[in-house]
């Protein structure tokens, strides 16, 4: 085969260009549309219900079910996408989410709201960090992750994170349109919002679209050496084998290893995550009185400083390490979250929470990127899906909680124990991995 092949990881044309190819940048595309979609409907859902007079222990509510049904579907995509293929899962599930804001663009009523938040993983407000695009992440990254060698990993897991920030960018931008500051009454209906949710399902759609000529590249072979790390490279180009799989098979020792210390640290920080993650547009709302546009303006400010700070993520990995990095910038977001509840003003909860957003994003991108490097290439998808487990699991149950403590106790406490737990986080992801760091890993 010719060395020089577009796509091939490790040729000499794409080391000159994006890693990954064409096919990178359509998957990358993908990402700015539905992360777009993420952070804009992450605005406008928890204020609309608020709105209609959803209390913040209903919204607790509804933000788990829509995590348990994210975490469900999670699992089945990361089982499913080493069977079958990855690709499709990039198609069909941003379609179920265009067709769930459908629903919240033409109905009002609770029951048709949470089965369509449920399915289409809509309504959690996640403020300006859209780095989870839903529930089909698995595949993707395991599909991303088998476009290029190791050694360029790291930079391609820098330019998702990247295009999570331009998508969180975008959404945000959007947010401060008058798209999300309908002038309505103190309980407007869906035909308020309805140009809203409709932008939401187009950027879905739209997402969707750019994931159809992606090339899909045959699952490899597994090692026949029990607990082997990796196999050989993937040929993302192979008319041949691309639409053809076999019976995915059982994760090998060394992926149970993995996994077991991810549920380890995962657990803890889905706590955290689901402690203050879904209520941050609902905390400004509250907190300060904000409007979804000035929410909106400040998410744009955000994502602007972490568009470019997010490619400081594969310099720091190979200067420092993978994991002490992680380490590092999770240490940060725990110090911060305290801080940002004591804030005076939203200007000076804009100035925090944009610090700390910047710590969030160099971390998710070299996380996933050693968790990636660090699985099988056979099994990735199910060690993403695996791995996440107890982080949705612990998400899902611990918004009930926050809207409680809000309601009952204080708007400061869920981000105080937040930020606690994401400081035992830092020390169990060093403990676990810090022997497997070095300059340059992941």
């Amino acid at each position: 085969m010719d060395a020089s092949a577009p796509g091939q990881p490790g040729s000499s044309r794409q080391r000159r260009s994006l890693p990954g190819g064409r096919d990178a940048g359509l998957l990358l595309s993908a990402r700015v549309l539905m992360s777009g979609q993420r952070a804009f409907i992450g605005v406008v859902v928890p204020i609309y219900l608020a709105r209609r007079g959803y209390s913040a222990t209903e919204l607790g509510i509804l933000f788990s079910v829509v995590a348990l049904a994210a975490a469900a579907m999670s699992t089945f995509i990361g089982i499913a996408a080493d069977r079958v293929g990855r690709k499709p899962f990039l198609i069909y599930v941003p379609l179920l989410t265009a067709a769930s804001c459908v629903v919240f663009a033409l109905t009002a009523h609770t029951l048709p709201l949470f089965i369509a938040a449920a399915v289409g993983s809509v309504g959690r407000g996640s403020g300006a960090g859209a780095a989870q695009v839903g529930p089909y992440q698995p595949a993707e990254q395991a599909l991303m992750a088998g476009l290029v060698d190791d050694s360029r990993r790291p930079a391609l897991f820098g330019l998702i994170a990247s295009a999570s920030a331009a998508g969180g960018l975008l959404g945000s931008l959007l947010a401060a349109t008058p798209l999300s500051s309908p002038l309505t009454g103190a309980h407007p209906g869906p035909g308020a919002y309805w140009p809203a949710f409709i932008a939401a399902a187009l950027l879905a759609a739209l997402a969707a679209a750019l994931a159809v000529p992606v090339r899909q590249p045959p699952r490899p072979q597994r090692s026949p050496h029990p607990g082997a790390a990796h196999e050989q490279p993937e040929d993302p180009h192979s008319a041949r084998t691309a639409g053809r799989t076999e019976r995915a098979p059982r994760l090998s020792p060394a992926s149970w290893q993995l996994v077991r210390r991810l549920w380890a640290t995962n657990t803890v920080n889905g706590v955290a995550v689901g402690l203050f993650g879904p209520f941050v547009t609902y905390w400004l709302y509250r907190r300060y009185g904000a409007s979804a546009a000035e929410i909106g303006v400040l998410y744009t400010i955000g994502n602007v400083i972490t568009i470019a700070s997010s490619q400081l993520a594969s310099p720091l990995a190979a200067r420092i390490g993978t994991v002490r990095t992680v380490v590092i910038a999770r240490t940060l977001q725990a110090l911060l979250l305290p801080v940002l509840a004591l804030m005076p003003s939203l200007a000076l909860a804009g100035v925090v929470y944009t610090m700390r957003l910047v710590a969030q994003r160099l971390g998710v991108a070299l996380r996933q990127s050693f968790v990636m490097s660090s699985a099988p290439a056979a099994e990735r998808a199910r060690v993403g899906a695996f791995a996440q487990l107890p982080t949705q699991g612990a998400a899902a149950l611990a918004p009930m909680l926050t809207g409680y403590l809000f309601t009952e106790v204080s708007l400061a406490l869920p981000f105080e124990l937040a930020g606690a737990l994401q400081l035992i986080n830092a020390a169990l992801f060093q403990h676990f991995f810090g022997a497997d760091d070095r300059p340059g890993s992941g």
